[in-house]
Protein backbone atom coordinates (compact mmCIF):
# COMPACT_ATOMS: atom_id res chain seq x y z
CA UNK A 1 0.00 0.00 0.00
CA UNK A 2 2.58 2.54 0.72
CA UNK A 3 4.31 2.75 -3.09
CA UNK A 4 0.51 3.34 -3.74
CA UNK A 5 0.35 6.33 -1.23
CA UNK A 6 3.73 7.58 -2.02
CA UNK A 7 3.03 7.87 -5.59
CA UNK A 8 -0.75 9.66 -4.95
CA UNK A 9 0.81 12.24 -2.57
CA UNK A 10 3.14 12.68 -5.46
CA UNK A 11 0.80 13.63 -8.47
CA UNK A 12 -1.58 15.43 -5.97
CA UNK A 13 -0.71 18.50 -7.57
CA UNK A 14 -1.47 19.66 -11.17
CA UNK A 15 2.33 20.87 -12.68
CA UNK A 16 3.27 17.15 -11.61
CA UNK A 17 0.23 15.64 -13.48
CA UNK A 18 1.21 17.35 -16.47
CA UNK A 19 4.90 16.26 -16.47
CA UNK A 20 4.01 12.76 -15.50
CA UNK A 21 1.71 12.81 -18.74
CA UNK A 22 4.39 14.50 -20.84
CA UNK A 23 7.01 11.61 -19.03
CA UNK A 24 4.97 8.72 -20.85
CA UNK A 25 5.35 10.44 -24.00
CA UNK A 26 9.40 9.62 -24.14
CA UNK A 27 11.98 10.93 -22.43
CA UNK A 28 12.20 15.13 -22.24
CA UNK A 29 15.38 17.28 -20.79
CA UNK A 30 14.28 19.74 -18.11
CA UNK A 31 14.84 22.48 -20.28
CA UNK A 32 12.29 21.26 -22.65
CA UNK A 33 9.96 20.51 -19.99
CA UNK A 34 10.85 24.24 -18.58
CA UNK A 35 9.99 25.64 -22.67
CA UNK A 36 6.68 23.23 -22.98
CA UNK A 37 5.01 24.14 -19.58
CA UNK A 38 6.49 27.67 -19.34
CA UNK A 39 7.52 27.51 -15.65
CA UNK A 40 10.58 28.28 -14.18
CA UNK A 41 13.13 26.06 -14.39
CA UNK A 42 13.80 25.70 -10.33
CA UNK A 43 10.34 24.74 -10.23
CA UNK A 44 10.14 22.52 -12.92
CA UNK A 45 13.05 20.71 -11.67
CA UNK A 46 11.77 20.36 -8.05
CA UNK A 47 8.63 18.82 -9.35
CA UNK A 48 10.73 16.46 -10.83
CA UNK A 49 12.69 15.43 -8.32
CA UNK A 50 9.50 14.77 -6.12
CA UNK A 51 8.22 12.52 -8.61
CA UNK A 52 11.12 10.53 -9.38
CA UNK A 53 11.74 10.09 -5.32
CA UNK A 54 7.94 8.63 -5.49
CA UNK A 55 9.43 6.35 -7.75
CA UNK A 56 7.36 7.11 -10.90
CA UNK A 57 10.04 8.45 -12.75
CA UNK A 58 13.66 7.97 -14.16
CA UNK A 59 16.68 10.56 -13.82
CA UNK A 60 19.44 10.01 -15.54
CA UNK A 61 22.47 12.31 -16.73
CA UNK A 62 23.44 13.08 -20.31
CA UNK A 63 26.66 15.64 -20.46
CA UNK A 64 25.28 18.67 -18.87
CA UNK A 65 21.49 17.68 -19.76
CA UNK A 66 19.33 15.29 -17.13
CA UNK A 67 16.97 13.48 -18.85
CA UNK A 68 13.36 12.47 -17.52
CA UNK A 69 10.97 9.25 -18.20
CA UNK A 70 8.86 7.17 -16.83
CA UNK A 71 9.66 3.85 -14.88
CA UNK A 72 9.39 0.86 -17.16
CA UNK A 73 9.66 -1.45 -14.23
CA UNK A 74 8.13 -1.86 -10.46
CA UNK A 75 5.41 -1.01 -8.62
CA UNK A 76 5.89 2.90 -9.91
CA UNK A 77 4.77 1.72 -12.92
CA UNK A 78 2.27 0.17 -12.75
CA UNK A 79 0.94 2.94 -10.75
CA UNK A 80 1.98 5.92 -13.36
CA UNK A 81 0.72 3.72 -16.19
CA UNK A 82 -2.77 3.71 -14.28
CA UNK A 83 -2.87 7.22 -13.09
CA UNK A 84 -2.01 8.43 -17.07
CA UNK A 85 -4.90 6.50 -18.23
CA UNK A 86 -7.23 8.14 -15.96
CA UNK A 87 -6.46 11.89 -17.04
CA UNK A 88 -9.17 13.62 -19.48
CA UNK A 89 -8.43 13.81 -23.01
CA UNK A 90 -10.11 17.11 -23.70
CA UNK A 91 -8.26 18.95 -20.63
CA UNK A 92 -7.26 22.11 -21.89
CA UNK A 93 -3.96 22.38 -20.19
CA UNK A 94 -2.62 18.37 -21.38
CA UNK A 95 -3.86 19.24 -24.68
CA UNK A 96 -1.79 22.65 -25.08
CA UNK A 97 1.67 20.77 -23.56
CA UNK A 98 0.79 17.94 -26.14
CA UNK A 99 0.78 20.79 -28.95
CA UNK A 100 4.30 21.74 -27.64
CA UNK A 101 5.93 18.31 -27.18
CA UNK A 102 5.23 18.09 -30.86
CA UNK A 103 7.30 21.67 -31.73
CA UNK A 104 10.04 20.29 -29.42
CA UNK A 105 10.12 16.59 -30.83
CA UNK A 106 10.16 18.28 -34.15
CA UNK A 107 13.13 20.75 -33.53
CA UNK A 108 15.01 17.22 -32.00
CA UNK A 109 14.48 15.70 -35.18
CA UNK A 110 15.39 18.66 -37.54
CA UNK A 111 19.31 19.19 -35.43
CA UNK A 112 19.46 15.08 -35.81
CA UNK A 113 18.65 15.22 -39.68
CA UNK A 114 21.57 18.02 -39.84
CA UNK A 115 23.81 15.78 -38.59
CA UNK A 116 23.01 12.90 -40.10
CA UNK A 117 23.53 14.98 -43.48
CA UNK A 118 26.88 16.23 -42.37
CA UNK A 119 28.29 12.64 -41.76
CA UNK A 120 26.42 10.91 -44.62
CA UNK A 121 29.00 10.96 -47.34
CA UNK A 122 31.74 9.86 -44.66
CA UNK A 123 29.20 6.91 -43.37
CA UNK A 124 27.95 5.71 -47.07
CA UNK A 125 31.61 5.48 -48.32
CA UNK A 126 31.91 2.72 -45.73
CA UNK A 127 28.80 1.48 -46.40
CA UNK A 128 29.80 0.60 -49.78
CA UNK A 129 32.86 -1.41 -48.84
CA UNK A 130 30.56 -4.47 -47.66
CA UNK A 131 27.19 -6.52 -47.74
CA UNK A 132 23.91 -4.75 -47.79
CA UNK A 133 23.55 -3.77 -44.04
CA UNK A 134 20.03 -5.26 -44.85
CA UNK A 135 21.63 -8.99 -45.29
CA UNK A 136 23.18 -8.31 -42.24
CA UNK A 137 20.11 -7.32 -40.65
CA UNK A 138 18.17 -10.09 -42.02
CA UNK A 139 21.00 -13.10 -40.19
CA UNK A 140 20.79 -10.85 -36.79
CA UNK A 141 17.24 -10.73 -36.43
CA UNK A 142 17.12 -14.62 -37.31
CA UNK A 143 19.53 -15.66 -34.49
CA UNK A 144 17.24 -13.99 -32.23
CA UNK A 145 13.99 -15.34 -30.82
CA UNK A 146 10.92 -13.91 -32.02
CA UNK A 147 9.32 -13.64 -28.55
CA UNK A 148 10.12 -14.06 -25.11
CA UNK A 149 12.62 -11.65 -24.86
CA UNK A 150 11.52 -9.12 -21.86
CA UNK A 151 14.85 -6.87 -22.27
CA UNK A 152 17.48 -5.99 -24.41
CA UNK A 153 20.56 -3.89 -24.32
CA UNK A 154 21.94 -2.56 -27.38
CA UNK A 155 25.96 -1.49 -27.07
CA UNK A 156 26.81 1.14 -29.13
CA UNK A 157 23.80 1.86 -30.34
CA UNK A 158 24.89 5.08 -32.23
CA UNK A 159 21.44 5.94 -34.34
CA UNK A 160 19.72 3.09 -33.15
CA UNK A 161 19.11 0.49 -36.04
CA UNK A 162 19.39 -2.49 -33.79
CA UNK A 163 16.99 -0.84 -31.47
CA UNK A 164 14.40 -0.57 -34.57
CA UNK A 165 15.18 -4.16 -35.49
CA UNK A 166 14.40 -5.64 -32.18
CA UNK A 167 12.19 -2.73 -30.68
CA UNK A 168 8.85 -4.03 -31.99
CA UNK A 169 9.32 -8.05 -30.76
CA UNK A 170 10.99 -6.87 -26.92
CA UNK A 171 9.33 -5.78 -24.00
CA UNK A 172 11.51 -3.28 -23.60
CA UNK A 173 15.03 -2.09 -24.67
CA UNK A 174 18.05 0.01 -23.82
CA UNK A 175 21.02 1.47 -26.19
CA UNK A 176 24.21 2.96 -24.82
CA UNK A 177 26.10 5.28 -26.97
CA UNK A 178 29.23 8.08 -25.71
CA UNK A 179 28.30 10.50 -28.28
CA UNK A 180 25.69 13.00 -27.35
CA UNK A 181 25.08 13.80 -31.11
CA UNK A 182 24.50 10.13 -32.13
CA UNK A 183 22.12 9.41 -29.60
CA UNK A 184 19.91 12.69 -30.41
CA UNK A 185 20.24 10.89 -33.81
CA UNK A 186 18.70 7.88 -32.58
CA UNK A 187 15.96 9.28 -30.45
CA UNK A 188 14.53 11.06 -33.62
CA UNK A 189 14.60 7.84 -35.56
CA UNK A 190 13.25 5.67 -32.03
CA UNK A 191 9.89 8.60 -32.50
CA UNK A 192 9.42 8.25 -35.92
CA UNK A 193 9.09 4.74 -35.93
CA UNK A 194 7.06 4.98 -32.65
CA UNK A 195 8.82 2.66 -30.93
CA UNK A 196 7.95 3.62 -26.82
CA UNK A 197 9.37 0.60 -25.64
CA UNK A 198 13.08 1.39 -26.81
CA UNK A 199 15.15 4.16 -24.92
CA UNK A 200 18.99 5.45 -25.03
CA UNK A 201 21.13 6.98 -22.90
CA UNK A 202 24.78 8.06 -22.51
CA UNK A 203 27.03 5.07 -21.36
CA UNK A 204 30.27 3.65 -21.70
CA UNK A 205 30.83 0.02 -22.69
CA UNK A 206 33.02 -0.69 -20.10
CA UNK A 207 31.09 0.75 -17.20
CA UNK A 208 27.29 -0.10 -17.81
CA UNK A 209 25.18 0.99 -15.30
CA UNK A 210 23.12 -1.91 -14.97
CA UNK A 211 23.02 -4.41 -12.52
CA UNK A 212 24.39 -7.58 -13.53
CA UNK A 213 21.90 -9.91 -14.75
CA UNK A 214 19.54 -7.73 -16.10
CA UNK A 215 19.16 -8.15 -20.12
CA UNK A 216 17.79 -11.06 -21.80
CA UNK A 217 19.75 -10.50 -25.38
CA UNK A 218 22.66 -8.28 -26.08
CA UNK A 219 23.83 -6.82 -29.14
CA UNK A 220 26.96 -5.04 -30.35
CA UNK A 221 26.36 -3.98 -34.00
CA UNK A 222 29.61 -2.34 -35.42
CA UNK A 223 31.43 -1.38 -32.43
CA UNK A 224 34.31 -2.83 -31.57
CA UNK A 225 36.58 -2.15 -34.24
CA UNK A 226 36.79 1.34 -32.46
CA UNK A 227 38.27 -0.59 -29.40
CA UNK A 228 41.35 -1.08 -28.56
CA UNK A 229 40.98 -4.09 -26.71
CA UNK A 230 37.41 -5.25 -27.02
CA UNK A 231 37.57 -8.30 -24.33
CA UNK A 232 36.73 -6.25 -21.46
CA UNK A 233 33.76 -4.76 -23.09
CA UNK A 234 32.20 -8.42 -23.93
CA UNK A 235 33.03 -9.36 -19.94
CA UNK A 236 31.31 -6.12 -19.33
CA UNK A 237 28.05 -6.76 -21.58
CA UNK A 238 28.27 -10.48 -20.39
CA UNK A 239 28.34 -8.98 -16.71
CA UNK A 240 24.50 -7.61 -17.63
CA UNK A 241 23.35 -10.64 -19.58
CA UNK A 242 21.00 -12.75 -17.45
CA UNK A 243 21.87 -17.20 -17.37
CA UNK A 244 20.44 -18.37 -20.08
CA UNK A 245 20.89 -15.08 -21.89
CA UNK A 246 22.08 -14.60 -25.57
CA UNK A 247 24.94 -12.14 -27.13
CA UNK A 248 25.09 -11.09 -30.56
CA UNK A 249 28.13 -9.53 -32.29
CA UNK A 250 28.40 -8.02 -35.40
CA UNK A 251 31.74 -6.31 -36.93
CA UNK A 252 34.28 -7.23 -39.51
CA UNK A 253 36.20 -10.25 -40.48
CA UNK A 254 40.12 -9.60 -40.35
CA UNK A 255 41.31 -7.16 -43.46
CA UNK A 256 43.85 -4.73 -44.80
CA UNK A 257 42.40 -1.45 -45.68
CA UNK A 258 44.42 1.05 -43.37
CA UNK A 259 42.31 3.68 -44.52
CA UNK A 260 40.07 2.90 -41.87
CA UNK A 261 42.43 4.16 -39.58
CA UNK A 262 43.08 7.18 -40.82
CA UNK A 263 39.61 8.27 -42.27
CA UNK A 264 37.32 6.30 -40.09
CA UNK A 265 39.08 6.14 -36.84
CA UNK A 266 38.71 2.27 -36.66
CA UNK A 267 41.44 0.52 -33.50
CA UNK A 268 40.90 -2.47 -35.29
CA UNK A 269 41.17 -3.95 -38.76
CA UNK A 270 38.66 -6.57 -38.22
CA UNK A 271 38.49 -9.69 -35.61
CA UNK A 272 39.10 -13.59 -36.23
CA UNK A 273 36.72 -15.92 -35.40
CA UNK A 274 39.23 -17.67 -32.76
CA UNK A 275 39.72 -13.99 -31.43
CA UNK A 276 36.05 -13.59 -30.71
CA UNK A 277 35.47 -16.83 -29.42
CA UNK A 278 38.20 -16.58 -26.70
CA UNK A 279 36.91 -13.51 -25.37
CA UNK A 280 33.62 -15.27 -25.00
CA UNK A 281 35.07 -17.95 -23.20
CA UNK A 282 36.83 -15.93 -20.86
CA UNK A 283 33.53 -13.74 -20.44
CA UNK A 284 32.28 -17.13 -19.51
CA UNK A 285 29.73 -17.33 -22.65
CA UNK A 286 29.63 -20.19 -24.95
CA UNK A 287 29.85 -19.30 -29.13
CA UNK A 288 27.03 -20.78 -30.95
CA UNK A 289 27.01 -19.78 -34.41
CA UNK A 290 29.22 -17.92 -36.65
CA UNK A 291 28.38 -16.49 -39.82
CA UNK A 292 30.30 -14.96 -42.82
CA UNK A 293 28.82 -12.23 -45.04
CA UNK A 294 31.24 -11.59 -47.57
CA UNK A 295 31.24 -8.40 -48.95
CA UNK A 296 33.89 -6.44 -51.88
CA UNK A 297 36.10 -5.91 -50.15
CA UNK A 298 35.35 -6.37 -46.51
CA UNK A 299 33.24 -9.43 -44.84
CA UNK A 300 31.03 -8.93 -41.98
CA UNK A 301 30.60 -11.29 -39.47
CA UNK A 302 28.34 -11.98 -37.09
CA UNK A 303 28.96 -14.14 -33.51
CA UNK A 304 26.18 -15.63 -32.06
CA UNK A 305 26.86 -16.72 -28.17
CA UNK A 306 25.10 -17.36 -24.94
CA UNK A 307 25.47 -17.38 -21.18
CA UNK A 308 24.80 -21.02 -19.86
CA UNK A 309 21.81 -21.20 -17.25
CA UNK A 310 23.85 -21.35 -13.82
CA UNK A 311 26.45 -18.70 -14.60
CA UNK A 312 26.63 -16.06 -11.63
CA UNK A 313 25.61 -12.65 -12.71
Amino acid sequence: MQPLLTALRAVAEPTRLRLLALSARGELTVGEMVQILGQSQPRVSRHLKLLAEAGLLDRFREGSRIYHRLVHDGPGAEIARHLIAMLPEDDQDLALDLERLAGVKAERARAAAAYFRRNAARWNELRSLYVDEREVERVLAGFLPAQGIRDLLDVGTGTGSMLELFGPRVTHAQGIDLSREMLAVARANLERAGLKNCVVRQADMFQLPFRGASFDAVTIHQVLHYVDNPGPAIAEAARVLRPGGQMLVADFAPHDLESLRSEHEHRRLGFGDSEVAGWFAAAHLVTREVVHLPGDPLTVTVWLAAKPEGTPG
